[in-house]
């Protein structure tokens, strides 16, 4: 009686009755931890992230936002009557998009993603000095950017989801060690669809998946206690960044006119191992491709300089299974 109470831990979840309520805690801003190595390790260990205020140029990252925009312009999918930040979507126009010529992970079309890709800034602001002396301190050693940026350009089309409570690390693989970043491209309040972390849920390793709709195609299922939320209304400049075992998710955007754009970028110490997959663009194009029109080539092919130990992709992690809680 007492195996088939755990095997059915899961699915018992299903009933309305036995699903316990979320319980949500606000972001607690590491700012005044920078310079405390020790500290800020000792934070992310207890939490499983870690939230900055204000820790990029705010001006920097509007640039950026502006860049993005421009690829949206490009494909006529903004409302007119907006300034060149305003991120309202003409909803029919996008529609219009067939659902297998969307990238459902992104938000936008294949063409605007491969376009957004193409983007020298999109490639370079991973390389802030902000970021890498962050890394830098927090690791104890050097420190590789993967070059498989993400840009989420969240929109309201008719197939894209949010994001569901997942773990990073069946997606990225390589080290443990790795940690996202992500960044807000713009003022983000919860009802656009920020991400939440799932405080302490880092401790348990690799977890169990299933398949499910929205970005990554994967979901980690929660046992009854894993119910600790930490989410924030974020502001341009802010930046959350935790290890590929915290279990985060995307609220869900309230106004499916507004796009969110965001980053996700992969730091890790460069001497743990990195899948090879990891150093591929994260579209249909070729480096080549993607580098055409950059105006400078010191980051083109950077971490072919490195002492990298690369190892393949294992399909076991992504292979479905069953959580037992």
């Amino acid at each position: 009686m007492c195996l088939l109470k755990r095997l059915c831990s899961i699915e018992c979840m299903s009933s309305p009755s036995s699903i316990p309520l979320d319980r949500k805690v606000p972001f607690l801003d590491s700012t005044p931890l920078l310079g405390d190595p020790a500290a800020l390790q000792a934070r992310a260990d207890e939490d499983g992230f870690l939230y900055f205020k204000r820790f990029l140029p705010r001006d920097e990252v509007i640039a950026l936002r502006a860049e993005m925009l421009g690829v949206i312009d490009k494909h006529h999918w903004r409302q007119p009557g907006q300034d060149a930040l305003g991120g309202r979507i003409d909803l029919d126009a996008l529609n219009l998009v067939p659902d297998d010529r969307m990238r459902t992970d992104i938000g936008v079309s294949i063409d605007a993603y491969n376009d957004a890709q193409k983007l020298e800034a999109l490639h370079r602001f991973p390389h802030h000095l902000r970021l890498l002396e962050f890394y830098r301190a927090l690791f104890g050693r050097e420190v590789l950017v993967h070059p498989r940026h993400i840009a989420r350009m969240v929109t309201g089309h008719r197939v894209v989801s949010p994001t569901p409570p997942h773990q990073d690390f069946p997606l990225i693989q390589g080290t443990p060690g790795t940690w996202t970043c992500w960044i807000p491209l713009g003022d983000c309040p919860r009802s656009m669809g920020g991400l939440t972390m799932l405080k302490g849920s880092h401790r348990g390793g690799y977890l169990p998946i299933q398949p499910a709709k929205g970005a990554g195609g994967i979901a980690v299922p929660l046992c009854p206690g894993e119910v600790l939320w930490a989410e924030g209304d974020y502001s341009a400049g802010d930046i959350i960044t935790f290890p590929s075992y915290t279990i985060h998710k995307a609220l869900r955007c309230v106004d499916k006119e507004l796009i969110r754009l965001s980053l996700d970028v992969r730091y890790q110490p460069v001497d743990e191992p990195v899948e090879e997959k990891s150093l591929l663009p994260h579209c249909d194009l070729a480096w080549e491709e993607i580098y055409a029109g950059w105006s400078r080539d010191d980051l083109k092919y950077y971490w072919k300089n490195l002492p990298l130990e690369l190892i393949p992709w294992e399909d076991r992690y992504m292979q479905p299974s069953r959580r037992i809680c």
